[in-house]
């Protein structure tokens, strides 16, 4: 994926198992559990490109959240608040290859970042 591609969009549910079996049943999505990633089904559109997972609804995350492929985090969050936005979640490790962080646009809402690979 290039800087700026959608690369992820998280649902947020309280019924996961309900949740699954909507979703699956809605788009044919296969929704699993992926090793070390356990409370958290991923799902596969059947583009095989996009994708995203089902996360536990909480306080401050209702609504689904899209992430954006970045090339730096870093730099991009500095972007951000630079162009009137704020950081909501510094970058955060997801594997030894691949992090996250969360801001918030001028008017309010949330996107997500991701950077690096999660292949091998």
């Amino acid at each position: 994926m290039a800087h700026g591609d959608i690369t992820h969009i998280d649902i947020p549910v309280a019924d996961m198992d309900g949740a699954t079996r909507f979703y699956g049943g809605l788009f044919g999505w296969e929704i699993a559990e992926v090793p070390g990633f356990e409370g958290y089904p991923m799902w596969g559109a059947p583009n095989g490109v996009s994708g995203g997972g089902l996360a536990p609804r909480s306080e401050g995350f209702t609504q689904p959240r899209s992430y954006v492929e970045v090339d730096s985090i870093d730099d991009t969050l500095a972007k951000v608040t630079e162009l009137g936005g704020a950081v909501q979640m510094a970058k955060s490790e997801i594997t030894p290859t691949s992090w996250w962080a969360v801001f918030t646009d001028p008017d309010g809402n949330v996107v997500g970042l991701f950077e690096g690979s999660t292949e091998g």
